[in-house]
């Protein structure tokens, strides 16, 4: 058995036609969720992307792992799903983003070298690397802020495209006459990108991720991360006129948002993304696209399908698909994502497992709370390997694929560190209080914030749309309580022995007493003969007075 394992960077959950999208048709979406389970109720463990898939990549919460924020780096030694799928016999691999910053320190400080194996992996999130392109090559008066080769610039040059950054210069930007019309600015979201369609990002991804599978051999997992739906949205003829003002729905936001909002809340709302997307003619611009992008996401899937399929690979390749995170696109008054309503925490996730045990729930859905660290020990238990669950802290998902109703958890968590934005410096909080979590319970959504703030509620049964702070007024105080508690009990989780299982604990215990440890014995008759028989006999040697 093989994975790969497919991520979209913003991809909203609702912006496809199986999640109802009225719009937006995603045939090989569909096709995906007709063949496995698609989970109804899948949350990032941080709405940002570094963070979020920090956790993705470990199987761990963001406050286990420590990489909380974009460009944080993963400390030196963090176990990712490259070292457990290793142990288990597999290959990992790499065909696009990651968002990874090494974390140079701790490699200098125990002599990892960079070009090595180990500290190539180190480096790469635990991958190896076919291709690493995390696809925001901006550049400005202090450089780039990627300094790293892009392999889809180099690309680009070999296509033709002139410049020292043919992605910024064409396949982020649109024409207006003889001048660049940057996908930057939202004025010209609506522009045809100026490249051919084959040469733009997401074509260019899945043609190295077919030439990966053409060559390499099993088993193997590959990570196939996707640059798009993110943002720049500029998208190439002919997905650019695909939608229109028509296609975009009705903005999700409520008046009553605005009437004493929570203070990290306003300073969001106040944020310039928020600010432009509270404008209905940026939104009548972006919207369509965004889901322009999406469709052409939607027909490379379909491309590499259908290769999986003539090739005969698909009958041996499990087939995962998600996103990072979603994107507001001016639900809540807000733009981007970082905050924990539905649009930016919670995610598509599809599975497709093609072995037979899992035909019973093939085209079905499934309602339970996923976390995005649940993937890791389910492409553990996929690769036959032990799921090490001292250091995993999701729980696997294919008995859901098998048809059981495992013990399963009842609150999804999820952090945001929001300490390097805007936000946090308007709030004039320490960095340390810049902290936001969630605990949802399938029903109720509480978000506690560090610094001395109020929490916030919302009622998603009542009102599924997320106006309502129910915190605001008070009277909710067995509820706020019951998910403080459920927090509470998270936040108290063991998450830090790591490199001692629970079963070497178990195994380990009273054997040092077979080691002679024996102490806080009276007369040794507490203990079986056997392990005081090494300290009884007749004495040797006398080197003190006898008594």
């Amino acid at each position: 058995m093989n994975i790969l394992f497919v991520m979209y960077d913003q991809l909203r959950f609702d912006y496809l036609s199986c999640a109802g999208h009225p719009h937006l048709e995603t045939p090989n979406f569909d096709r995906l969720a007709a063949r496995g389970v698609r989970f109804t109720n899948a949350y990032v463990q941080s709405p940002i992307c570094g963070a979020s898939r920090m956790s993705f990549y470990t199987g761990r919460y963001v406050s286990s792992h420590g990489a909380s924020y974009n460009n944080y780096p993963l400390r030196v030694g963090e176990m990712t799903m490259g070292d457990h799928l290793r142990a288990a016999g597999m290959d990992c691999w790499l065909i696009g983003k990651t968002h990874m910053a090494a974390d140079a320190e701790g490699m200098a400080r125990l002599g990892l070298a960079p070009d090595s194996v180990i500290g190539a992996r180190q480096a790469e999130c635990g991958f190896d690397v076919w291709a690493r392109d995390d696809g925001l090559w901006a550049y400005g008066p202090d450089g780039y802020y990627d300094e790293r080769r892009s392999p889809y610039n180099e690309y680009l040059n070999s296509k033709g495209y002139d410049g020292e950054n043919p992605w910024a210069d064409y396949a982020t930007a649109g024409t207006d006459g003889d001048e660049i019309a940057s996908g930057w600015m939202f004025a010209n979201a609506d522009r045809p990108a100026n490249i051919r369609e084959e040469d733009s990002e997401t074509p260019w991804l899945t043609s190295e991720a077919i030439a990966f599978i053409d060559q390499v051999k099993g088993p193997w997992c590959a990570h196939l991360s996707y640059i798009k739906p993110h943002w720049p949205y500029i998208v190439p003829a002919p997905y650019h006129a695909i939608f229109g003002p028509t296609d975009v729905l009705p903005v999700v936001r409520d008046p009553r948002e605005r009437e004493n909002p929570h203070p990290v809340y306003a300073a969001y709302m106040e944020g310039a993304v928020a600010k432009a997307f509270q404008r209905e003619e940026v939104r009548q611009k972006v919207i369509p696209a965004y889901m322009g992008l999406v469709k052409q996401c939607d027909d490379q899937l379909g491309r590499l399908l259908d290769h999986l399929e003539a090739t005969g690979a698909a009958a041996t390749t499990m087939i995962v698909l998600t996103s990072d995170h979603g994107d507001y696109l001016g639900d809540h008054w807000l733009g981007e994502k970082d905050l924990f309503h539905d649009p930016s925490v919670k995610v598509p996730m599809f599975v497709v497992d093609p072995r037979p045990e899992a035909d019973a729930t093939r085209g079905t859905t499934c309602p339970a709370l996923v976390e995005a660290i649940d993937l890791v020990p389910s492409f553990v238990e996929a690769a036959g390997g032990t799921i090490a669950e001292h250091i995993l802290e999701g729980r696997s998902l294919m008995p859901w694929l098998r048809g059981e109703t495992p013990v399963w958890r009842e609150c999804a968590i999820s952090e945001f560190d929001y300490a390097a934005t805007s936000a946090g410096q308007s709030l004039g909080l320490a960095p340390r209080d810049c902290r936001l979590f969630m605990a949802f319970d399938g029903r109720y959504k509480l978000v506690h914030a560090e610094g001395g703030f109020r929490p916030m509620l919302f009622d998603l049964d009542r009102d599924p749309r997320e106006f309502e702070d129910l915190a605001k007024a008070g009277g909710h105080d067995a509820v706020i309580d019951r998910l403080y508690d459920r927090l509470n009990a998270w936040a108290r989780r063991q998450s830090q022995r790591v490199t001692v299982s629970d079963a070497q604990i178990q195994g380990n215990r009273g054997a040092s007493t077979r080691r002679g440890i024996l102490p806080f014995l009276v007369d040794g008759s507490e203990v079986p003969n056997e392990l005081t028989q090494r300290y009884r006999g007749k004495v040797r040697q006398r080197h003190v007075d006898p008594d």
